[in-house]
């Protein structure tokens, strides 16, 4: 029987700074789904990585004494280590310096745009935002600034190569309109929607001159211009795949989720596909999309220096307690806050809960095993709570409810705990022993469920449940030989 294919993207992170605990959520949002669908028997292939052209780094680098080259390959290292801290499970990591693997394709792509004659040239006026990376509208502006960098963009006059989304606007459109190209939330879509009515549809640069960026890559044909950002970027989801002639994009191509941040979707929404329907390709079928993380309610920023480092968090609480709380306490859907407050609350839930749970039960049937003999668990055992857990878990992960679904696992742990202290387990061994040993096999085969369900999620918590229970994470096993459980070291020490 052949798997089903799950291809999921993150977008690729911009390389002019370190990573900030934002790229963390969304590389742990895509790391879940990836290790669900992996958990589920599909084929999955799970692409992030760096975009690393531009003026900004450009700009960073002459102030670092380094070669953008340079500059990039340091930056880029940094994502890469902490995607390995994170205990992300991505295939590959796709950069856009990347000139073996990524360029030909851009290449290819620009020189199909032109057959079409989807490329033409022209000169272009508007307000340019340097740290979007983006021509912006007036009506856009406050105060004369961008609204997210608080900074006036230039005004700039230029002649530059033009993509004709204009062409493929209104198809664009109806995608989105008929879900064929399936936007989630729900209000997300909605905004899409309403740029199109209001808004002048027209098209897109695609290219800006050598003197403005400087650092990119050639337009074919002309060296005087380079390929604008959009046009180099967003390829990236196709070369990361080998192009569109290589074994994995036979495979994996579409796009099952795109994941992005709000402030990038009506590039992913709208270019994407029209670049897509150019080229005659097939479309992404899923764009899945979070918000921002305030720091206290305020946003991030170097300035206010209220920039908070994932390896930091790393460092003071571990990776599986900053996985669950960026995954817990930020709503997958919308924007999210981070405060050292909350973090020590939410730990709580890890040590309190979770932990302690695990703890007190394999404790007490280690210690009574000569009572409880032979235990053997099977998923045909299972209650009506593990049985409504495990529903309103996958409906929630299947609809991009990360957090909700955490939720679900941590109502089975407060079912588990009351069962503990309504039986009064660790008074049972003297008082009823059958009671005891039915009562224990529940609380197993719960604990066993839970950390199944939080593998996604805690991978190295729920390996290190499952062999204190003696069992494997493939619940296909579980029926095959008899417990040995043993109380493990404290999952989550509590804090000082």
């Amino acid at each position: 029987m052949s798997k089903n294919k799950f291809y999921i993207t993150t977008s690729i992170a911009y390389a002019n700074a370190e990573p900030h605990i934002g790229y963390a959520l969304e590389l742990l949002q895509a790391d879940v789904l990836a290790r669900y669908h992996r958990q589920k028997g599909d084929d999955v292939f799970f692409l992030t990585g760096m975009d690393e052209h531009g003026k900004k780094i450009q700009q960073k680098a002459e102030l670092e004494n380094k070669t953008p080259k340079e500059f990039v390959d340091e930056i880029s290292e940094k994502f890469k280590s902490l995607a390995k801290e994170l205990g992300i499970s991505n295939d590959s990591f796709i950069r856009t310096s990347d000139e073996k693997m990524h360029y030909p394709i851009v290449f290819d792509f620009w020189k199909k745009f032109v057959e079409k004659e989807d490329i033409y040239k022209n000169t272009y006026e508007a307000f340019y935002c340097v740290g979007c990376e983006a021509f912006i509208n007036e009506k856009d502006l406050k105060d004369g600034e961008c609204i997210i960098h608080k900074k006036a963009p230039e005004q700039v006059s230029e002649e530059n190569y033009f993509f004709k989304f204009s062409k493929y606007a209104e198809r664009v459109k109806e995608l989105i309109q008929k879900d064929e190209i399936k936007i989630v939330p729900e209000h997300r879509k909605k905004e899409m929607l309403n740029l199109f009515e209001s808004e002048k549809v027209s098209d897109v640069s695609f290219s800006r001159p050598k003197e403005s960026v400087g650092w990119g890559i050639n337009v074919p044909s002309d060296d005087t211009q380079k390929i604008y950002v959009w046009a180099d970027a967003l390829t990236n989801y196709i070369s990361g795949l080998g192009g569109p002639t290589g074994k994995l994009y036979e495979k994996f191509w579409p796009a099952d989720v795109h994941l992005v941040g709000k402030d990038i979707l009506r590039f992913h929404a709208m270019i994407w596909p029209a670049m897509l329907l150019s080229l005659e390709l097939p479309l992404p079928k899923n764009i899945y999309v979070h918000g921002f993380i305030t720091h206290e309610g305020v946003k991030m920023s170097k300035s206010l220096g209220n920039v908070v480092s994932p390896f930091d968090l790393i460092e003071k609480y571990g990776k599986e307690a900053v996985r669950y709380y960026l995954l817990r306490e930020i709503p997958s859907y919308q924007d999210g806050d981070f405060s050292d407050e909350r973090f020590k609350e939410r730990y709580g839930d890890l040590s309190n809960k979770l932990g302690n749970l695990v703890l007190r039960v394999s404790a007490i049937a280690e210690k009574n095993k000569d009572i409880l003999g032979e235990i053997k668990i099977s998923e045909n055992d299972i209650s009506e709570s593990i049985r409504n857990t495990i529903s309103e878990y996958e409906k929630n992960i299947e609809s991009f409810h990360l957090n909700v679904a955490l939720e679900n696992i941590f109502k089975l742990i407060d079912v588990s705990d009351k069962m503990v202290e309504e039986s009064k387990l660790w008074e049972l061994p003297k008082k009823d022993k059958e009671e005891f040993k039915k009562t224990t096999k529940d609380l197993i085969l719960s604990i066993a469920y839970t950390a199944y369900l939080l593998l996604p999620f805690l991978p190295d918590t729920s390996e290190r449940i499952f062999s204190a229970l003696g069992i494997s994470k493939d619940k296909k096993d579980w029926s095959e030989k008899p417990l040995s459980i043993k109380k493990p070291e404290p999952l989550f020490p509590r804090l000082d």
